[in-house]
């Protein structure tokens, strides 16, 4: 431990997400030859290569993004042990900070009045993400955990409480002919424009929320794709296409020129609140508890049995948890 440099550390994380050497040293405020030479004095230290730099690319060797992985958690968990001194040397309340899509649940609501109730001097701030980047701010360190739309398959992070099962809606332009129907099915989603997501979010995921297949393998016209909720509706309304949304978001955003029509034949969505993986954090399983207790959690036969309408490459992504 003598020989931890934090700065190294620090430097190579960011440059592990931006993948350019000079990007990283806007972001940590220092020159091009300095992030170069901490991390060749990372690199050193360890005695193996991290990152693999030609005149085109950068990227990181395998060694180096599973030590990347394996460092972040315990990274953040160090930076979250400062702050919180600080917090207490300058005598002011200790926060968490939750992420959250489009809009903050009534079960999440409800979770925080019981943790704030247990715990007085702790306070829970919550920040809107971006609907098409689910795990960004969580990695960046803007957030301590994250309510997002699942699935979650990432390698440093981990869905600690999966609730609030809902049944998947169709948002359509109000003059739509869907508009006019009880419920659709499916293979109906062949018949109009979908409006994809359009981030920095993974591929599975996308894959989930923004199909580009019916369960039976027909295409679904793609629009242009958008990167918020409000992006989308608005398009929506205008006449360009749909989006599938969760039953609750369409609760929450119900406006007189767009219509939200039930779709039969898919699996219910589902919430997730997103840890990073193998972090102790006592404030956070005391927020997942809040949760266990106040929303109606998925039975896990229910979580891991897919649908038999669903294709083969749905059910490999998890397809039980659609928007």
């Amino acid at each position: 431990m003598a020989a931890l440099e934090i700065r190294e550390l620090e430097c190579f994380l960011v440059l592990a997400e931006e993948l350019h050497f000079g990007r990283t040293g806007e972001r940590l405020y220092i020159s091009q030859s300095r992030v170069s030479q901490l991390l060749r004095s990372l690199e050193s230290r360890i005695g193996a290569r991290l990152v693999e730099r030609t005149s085109r690319r950068v990227h990181l060797t395998p060694f180096g993004a599973d030590f990347a992985a394996s460092l972040r958690p315990a990274y953040r968990a160090l930076a979250d042990t400062v702050e919180q001194a600080r917090a207490v040397a300058r005598g002011a309340r200790s926060r968490t900070r939750i992420g959250f899509q489009g809009a903050i649940y009534e079960q999440v609501t409800r979770a925080i009045t019981v943790f704030h109730e247990r715990n007085p001097g702790h306070r829970i701030d919550m920040t809107e993400i971006p609907l098409s980047d689910p795990f960004g701010a969580l990695r960046r360190g803007e957030v301590d955990a994250a309510v997002v739309l699942l699935p979650v398959e990432e390698p440093d992070l981990v869905a600690g409480v999966v609730f609030s099962q809902q049944r998947v809606t169709l948002a359509v332009p109000a003059s739509h002919p869907f508009a006019r129907r009880p419920r659709i099915g499916a293979e109906d989603l062949a018949r109009i424009p979908l409006i994809p997501l359009d981030g920095p979010a993974p591929d599975y995921w996308k894959k989930v929320h923004s199909p580009t297949a019916t369960p039976e393998g027909c295409p679904i016209p793609q629009e242009e794709g958008v990167q918020t909720l409000q992006e989308g509706l608005t398009l929506i309304a205008s006449g360009r296409g749909a989006m599938l949304l969760c039953g609750a978001t369409a609760e929450y955003n119900r406006r007189s020129d767009v219509a939200f029509v039930p779709v039969s034949g898919l699996p219910d969505s589902a919430l997730g609140l997103v840890l990073p993986r193998g972090r102790e954090a006592p404030r956070l399983e005391s927020f997942a508890a809040a949760i266990s207790e106040t929303a109606v959690r998925i039975p896990r036969r229910a979580r891991e049995s897919p649908s038999p309408r669903m294709s083969k490459n749905t059910r490999s992504s998890h397809a039980y948890q659609k928007r």
